[in-house]
């Protein structure tokens, strides 16, 4: 409650402040509605397999990465993000990759000319959140392929070079200043609701 996820970064960026969605994302914020997610659980086959690929991809990468750490904004906490997986030294985040699966007929249209900025706008903002709670100046986009939707071979999968297709994607100070300026509102809120 009285935070922001990466997640909801689409939502915070919103220019519609009519939408059921951004009334949605109020209601989470000020914990009206309580958010539930477990994707191993969805009748949304792109949401469970996604789920399932990043762990397998998680299981597979070396030693010193971890899953699901969470960073907080050392000047608003009301950002936070959780990082599908990072590299810690010393308990310090010193680098992560954002995971997400795409459909074997969106992966192959991929290649090193995609302007994600564009494309993916909504997984480049979410990065740049993630980016401005990390403190980090860059971090990878990870897009893993996937061929079907059974869950049964999902979870034996190994993922190969050839299912990864990976994008750096760097600090933005555009998309980090819209982030910082549409949350100050909610840092205001966060500071008298929490006193």
């Amino acid at each position: 409650m009285y935070t922001i996820g990466s997640g909801q970064t689409k939502y915070l960026l919103s220019k519609n402040k009519e939408s059921k969605t951004y009334k949605k994302f109020l209601s989470q914020f000020f914990g009206i509605e309580k958010v539930v997610y477990n994707a191993y659980a969805s009748p949304i086959d792109a949401a469970r397999i996604g789920q399932i690929t990043e762990d397998r991809y998680y299981e597979q990468m070396d030693d010193g990465w971890f899953t699901q750490t969470k960073v907080v904004n050392k000047d608003m906490n009301v950002l936070i993000a959780s990082l599908d997986v990072s590299k810690l030294v010393n308990g310090k985040v010193i680098d992560f990759e954002e995971v997400k699966s795409l459909f074997f007929i969106e992966f192959i249209e991929l290649d090193e000319d995609t302007d994600i900025k564009v494309k993916f706008k909504n997984y480049y903002n979410q990065i740049q959140h993630q980016l401005l709670c990390s403190g980090l100046n860059e971090a990878t986009l990870t897009f893993i392929c996937v061929y079907d939707y059974n869950d049964e071979e999902a979870y034996k999968r190994v993922i190969e070079d050839k299912d990864i297709k990976k994008y750096k994607i760097s600090r933005d100070e555009d998309v980090f200043n819209q982030i910082i300026e549409n949350a100050k509102p909610f840092q205001l809120m966060k500071n008298y609701l929490e006193k």
